[in-house]
């Protein structure tokens, strides 16, 4: 599943998750956009650790939120890397608050940050892509969340939903020019967020998952290493859960 000379955009590649998909696509032999918004140093880490697999990076500020900022870093991507055919869409922030108590301005945020952000570089890239008529991929990155309600987590829950039904429409629409949009829904993963959550995030999770553990950050960068590769030439529209099996699961009284 290597591709060679292929440049993907990576949104909040600064820790966690993003890294982990940065990496994983230069493992397999991708260039990588890091995109960030506030952290830089972390987005400095994570393009030297590209770089150490003997392939280009770059790094790229913008608030994913914001028009202005993200035309301004699609206008860069153009100016040094010069196209891209892989974005993966993965900033995301949530809050926890029940719905009695979140506050509009945490709700606009995750909004914000979330839909609209993947909404605004999907439109951005998907111009790209059908200016050099060479194709591509979209990967955005949902969770369970895209179908289960997670209590205090009502904005989080609202963001991912949408991101799945804004992956069926682009994938429709944009289909005929032969640019894939598919979705990657992460269960439990530990990273540096997910151990705030809970003291012991494995102890936690893994008795509730059927295959008894939780996730890592390699086994979502694997499932988007191959729905960008030409082993998923035919799948567009799909969300592809890495979850262990825990969110096909229903009420069940019986052992």
């Amino acid at each position: 599943m290597n591709s060679k000379n292929r440049i993907a955009l990576v949104t909040g590649a600064s820790k966690g998750v993003g890294r982990g998909i940065a990496l994983g696509l230069a493992a397999a032999g991708w260039d990588v956009i890091v995109n960030y918004n506030r952290d830089e140093s972390g987005a400095a880490e994570t393009a030297a650790e590209v770089r150490a697999f003997q392939r280009q990076c770059w790094t790229m500020q913008a608030d994913v939120g914001d028009g202005g900022q993200v035309q301004a870093m699609f206008a860069e991507i153009q100016r040094t890397a010069g196209r891209i055919e892989l974005l993966v869409n993965n900033a995301g922030v949530q809050t926890w608050a029940p719905l009695v108590e979140l506050r509009e301005e945490d709700w606009d945020r995750t909004i914000r940050t979330n839909l609209k952000g993947c909404f605004l570089c999907m439109q951005q890239a998907a111009r790209l892509m059908l200016a050099d008529g060479e194709g591509g991929s979209i990967i955005n990155i949902g969770s369970g969340a895209n179908t289960a309600p997670f209590p205090s987590l009502i904005d989080y829950c609202a963001s991912k939903g949408g991101i799945q039904n804004l992956t069926r429409v682009a994938a429709v629409e944009l289909g005929p020019h032969r640019i894939r949009v598919n979705c990657v829904a992460p269960g439990a993963i530990e990273i540096e967020r997910t151990r705030q959550e809970s003291p012991d995030y494995a102890k936690t999770w893994s008795p509730l998952t059927p295959l008894r553990q939780i996730g890592e950050v390699t086994d979502v960068a694997d499932a988007v290493v191959f729905l960008a590769s030409p082993a998923a030439r035919h799948i567009t529209a799909q969300t592809l859960y890495v979850d262990g099996g825990l969110w096909a699961q229903g009420p069940w009284p019986y052992a």
